[in-house]
């Protein structure tokens, strides 16, 4: 059953994990934020990095804010200068509470956060769900994190965008490769349409065992592999593959921009969920 509504009314998604994953007060929120972001520049000056052209398609984590944040972080720094150049972003992620077949779209016109309001581009939404696996699934969404974590970082970088929100459950990859396909299918929509893959890497190894098994699938993206990517490396695995499908298909490279876990972030380092940032260009 999806939203009921009003005749003039938008149907709004409100926030879901607001005051647990994020702080819900506005002022603290972006003052996190840029925190985040500012250190993800600090981190460049210090380290250097691989230079990389103008992104195409961001990877990047969901957990709580002090978990994953930083990391995050990265990942929303690579888009740089290049702000206006997008105005629309396929957020493709997990579901971690509910399984269907295929890929879910929302029904709500508007994403609340306590930075405000993010459009829904209805008209791409509605191309999707031409595509046989994909269909509109408001539960999905109603409490799902993974893609809400990612709207006040894109509010501070992009200001003013609207976005295509799909969850992904259990699909292939190929079909959601053909989800990302469909919004670059038009060159002027894929210039101005910027693709962010949700997802963490490793969950609930310790220190080490996380690092050998989070090293091995950074070289996997880089690598444009898919195939040597599975569920147990990351949870948003399937729109990951996808991506490296679409790179290849596109000649796209793929950047490891930072790489770490909680027990570098935030938590001990007995019990760690991975965290990647990493950019196509």
């Amino acid at each position: 059953m999806g939203l009921q509504r009003a005749s003039t009314q938008p149907r709004i998604r409100p926030p879901a994990v607001a005051g647990a994953f994020y702080p819900d007060d506005p002022s603290a929120l972006r003052s996190l934020v840029k925190k985040f972001i500012a250190g993800a520049a600090q981190r460049r000056e210090q380290g250097g990095g691989a230079a990389v052209g103008t992104p195409r398609a961001l990877i990047a984590p969901h957990a709580g804010y002090p978990y994953s944040g930083p990391v995050a972080g990265t990942a929303y720094h690579a888009l740089g200068d290049v702000r206006d150049r997008y105005d629309r972003v396929l957020l493709l992620g997990p579901s971690h509470r509910l399984n269907f077949s295929g890929s879910a779209t929302s029904e709500a016109d508007q994403f609340d956060t306590p930075l405000g309001r993010v459009p829904v581009d209805r008209e791409a939404v509605a191309e999707l769900e031409t595509l046989p696996f994909v269909q509109p699934i408001e539960q999905a969404h109603a409490h799902e994190h993974g893609l809400e974590v990612h709207l006040p970082f894109l509010t501070e970088v992009l200001g003013s965008f609207s976005i295509v929100p799909v969850v992904v459950s259990d699909a292939a990859a190929d079909d959601v490769a053909r989800i990302i396909e469909r919004l670059w299918r038009d060159e002027a929509d894929a210039e101005r349409t910027l693709v962010v893959i949700s997802s963490d890497l490793s969950h609930y190894h310790d220190y080490e065992t996380a690092t050998r098994l989070d090293g091995a699938t950074s070289r996997a993206i880089e690598n444009l592999s898919p195939q040597s990517i599975g569920a147990d490396q990351a949870c948003g695995a399937v729109a990951i593959r996808a991506m490296l499908l679409t790179a290849q298909a596109r000649h796209l490279s793929a950047h490891t921009l930072d790489l770490r876990n909680s027990g570098d972030t935030a938590g001990p380092r007995d019990h760690v969920v991975g965290y990647g940032a990493y950019v196509f260009d």
